[in-house]
């Protein structure tokens, strides 16, 4: 038994266009109406035929919805959920796909105090963004992350855990301000580092005759890639989970320092054992199956 028979999904871009491929694919059954703010995004939803209904408002993607799933940045969330407040039905459970929980979590139930919710995060993406760049496999092998409140229902839960499994995502139940701290690390830090790293060679270009653009090595690619995401949907996670970035970032800051002065006295010990510790970090995110050991990071030449 399917855990849902009415899907809606709001917000159109590479995430939510992967929700409706998935859900297409793996359970056909299910009746999938799609809203997005943007006319231009509706439109070329309607061509790509990845829902069965894309509707002008929010209100009206959710009138018979039994899961309303938000793929819109953090900071829209709770706006968004105001649209269609008066139109959700009482027994539909609304969640979301923010790589940040509290604060989508307290803003959802703001505006939205009788519904039931039950936000997730699937740590999935790619540096696209648009309809366009969805893609049907893009949960396949990967984590989703469930952040209930404590007086969730558990067989609400389980339908939900259920919908994510059958798009092929792991899933795992973390409490939302610990799921924060855990994102601060793996994800926004290593974003902000990259928006950093890639300014300052812009910053550089006319001192270097844009010899840092020109000759670009495989580290510097791999940090404009990352830094060429959404630019609207990483400043809200920056301004939502700001306590847990900033203590990431104090963090990182102190190691840095400590690197500085392992390189400015010679300490070639320190920093080798630095080196190795690191290099047994990716490979065993490689061995969970979080990435591929395929050469030159999976690149075609």
């Amino acid at each position: 038994m399917l855990p849902f028979a009415r899907l809606t999904v709001i917000g159109l871009g590479l995430i939510g266009s992967s929700v409706a491929r998935a859900v297409k694919a793996n359970m056909p059954s299910v009746r999938i109406t799609g809203h997005d703010a943007d006319p231009l995004v509706r439109a070329r939803a309607v061509e790509l035929g990845i829902c069965d209904d894309v509707t002008d408002t929010a209100g009206a993607s959710v009138m018979d919805a039994d899961l309303v799933i938000l793929c819109v940045p953090v900071g829209a969330m709770g706006a968004v959920a105001a649209d269609f407040a008066s139109d959700l039905p009482a027994d539909a459970i609304v969640s979301d796909v923010g790589s940040c929980k509290q604060s989508v979590a307290d803003a959802l139930a703001a505006v939205l105090p009788n519904a039931m919710i039950i936000p997730a995060h699937p740590v999935a993406g790619t540096e696209k963004s648009g309809p366009d760049a969805g893609f049907a496999t893009l949960f396949k092998g990967r984590w989703c992350i469930l952040t209930p409140p404590e007086n969730a229902p558990e067989a609400a839960v389980e339908r939900l855990r259920n919908f994510w499994q059958r798009l092929g995502a792991d899933v795992e139940i973390m409490d939302a301000r610990h799921h924060d701290m855990v994102l601060a690390v793996t994800s926004h830090l290593p974003h902000l580092i990259a928006y950093t790293i890639v300014g300052t060679a812009d910053d550089l270009e006319g001192v270097t005759q844009s010899e840092v653009i020109k000759y670009s090595a495989g580290g510097f690619r791999d940090f404009t890639r990352i830094a060429a995401s959404d630019p609207v949907m990483w400043r809200d996670v920056f301004l939502s989970n700001k306590d847990a970035v900033l203590e990431m970032l104090q963090r990182f800051s102190e190691d840095l320092s400590a690197l500085q002065r392992a390189i400015r006295y010679g300490k070639g010990d320190e920093l080798e054992a630095l080196f190795s510790r690191t290099r047994d970090i990716r490979r065993s995110i490689v061995e969970q199956g979080q990435d591929d050991d395929a050469p030159d990071f999976g690149r075609k030449h």
